[in-house]
């Protein structure tokens, strides 16, 4: 197999002065601007396809590959898209976690391309974006299951890491955690509203009534689903890099768990989460969102006697978060043409979690 992620053109709202940019790479990596001649020919940007949260590049600067992170235009909610905290926590995970891409570069100063942003090193890959495998790629359901046993296998590998002393034990104030998530988002949530959805209300409000006991403290990637992995495009179910590391921090690992089972579509569910753009859990062969939570727990030594409450947050989150993008769109701030179906998949994730409720479980609620 050789198909690797590969990026495109930049869309047109999210350019910025290239020029600009090969000044500030000319004084971070002055050895390769000397090879480049000093001047701004020696910079080519692309940009990589998905994500609705902060934009992300190929920079190509004297024959060396890096990739920039940097928030999009129009944000409000500054803690999502802290890029110095982005590279810290890399900067963070380096001695102790090799999957995570080096961190190679922070700028502050907003004036160089409209935003502060960090550059790290290209991880190549295979990247599972959508609910088909990539041309060329041969995913069939023996292989396609050993791919969704290792991405749990990564979460609990993540979860494994001693979080109690070094580098990682000041990512996050564990104490509280899922308390203190509930009710952030849940204010992020009454701020970013733009209908009513009593659902979304009635998962709130649930959640905050079934508070699980704490866990033993983990590092949460907070994010740790298909198109966030980087796999080897000969062994896909080897694991090359885990990306997009904006949320990452300390606290209960079953609500790390609670955010992949939210994206986890299965192919029993109802018609209208299947036309979530969530991707490659529908593949067939991948583990149902039960069999994840199950080996998980395997894996982990973890009892999840709260992947209940886990889903339910999962499906609340991602509503709150494309509620915001919704916002965003709705106020102005970006004319991606992505972002208007955002408030469906809203409506789509209450109706979702109300299913699970009633239910009672995570699976079969087709």
């Amino acid at each position: 197999m050789s198909s690797v992620d590969a990026p495109g053109e930049v869309r047109r709202e999210d350019r910025f002065d290239e020029g600009a940019l090969a000044e500030f790479l000319r004084g971070a990596f002055p050895g390769d601007a000397g090879a480049a001649g000093g001047t701004s020919r020696a910079v080519a940007v692309s940009q990589f396809p998905g994500g609705h949260s902060n934009l992300t590049y190929l920079v190509r600067f004297a024959g060396r590959e890096m990739v920039l992170r940097r928030a999009p235009r129009g944000v409000e909610v500054k803690s999502a898209h802290d890029m110095r905290r982005e590279f810290d926590v890399l900067t963070a995970l380096a001695p102790v976690y090799s999957k995570a891409p080096k961190a190679l570069a922070y700028c502050a100063d907003a004036a160089v391309i409209g935003a502060p942003f960090y550059l790290m090193e290209r991880a190549r890959g295979l990247i599972l974006r959508d609910r088909e495998p990539p041309s060329g790629v041969d995913l069939p359901p023996p292989r396609m299951r050993a791919v969704s046993e290792a991405l749990v296998d990564g979460l609990a590998e993540l979860h494994a890491l001693d979080v109690s002393s070094g580098p990682l034990a000041s990512l996050g104030k564990p104490e509280g955690y899922a308390s203190r998530q509930v009710s952030g988002w849940t204010e992020r949530w009454r701020r970013a509203k733009t209908e009513e959805t009593p659902q979304l209300d009635a998962a709130a409000a649930w959640l905050a009534a079934h508070l699980p006991a704490a866990g033993r403290p983990a590092l949460l990637h907070n994010d740790f689903k298909y198109d966030n992995l980087v796999l080897d495009p000969g062994n896909p179910p080897g694991i090359v890099a885990v990306l997009d590391w904006e949320m990452a921090t300390l606290g209960d690992p079953v609500l790390d768990l609670g955010t992949t089972l939210g994206y986890w579509v299965e192919r029993d569910d109802a018609p209208e989460v299947k036309a979530l753009p969530f991707g490659a859990t529908l593949i067939p062969g991948n583990l149902s969102r039960a069999e994840v939570a199950g080996r998980w727990a395997a894996r982990t030594g973890r009892d999840a006697p709260a992947v209940l409450f886990a889903y339910v947050f999962g499906l609340f989150k991602i509503a709150v978060i494309a509620q915001q993008i919704y916002r965003r769109f709705t106020l102005g701030h970006t004319r991606d043409p992505r972002f208007v179906a955002m408030i469906h998949g809203v409506r789509v994730l209450g109706r979702q979690s109300a299913r699970a409720l009633e239910a009672g479980r995570v699976d079969r609620l087709g």
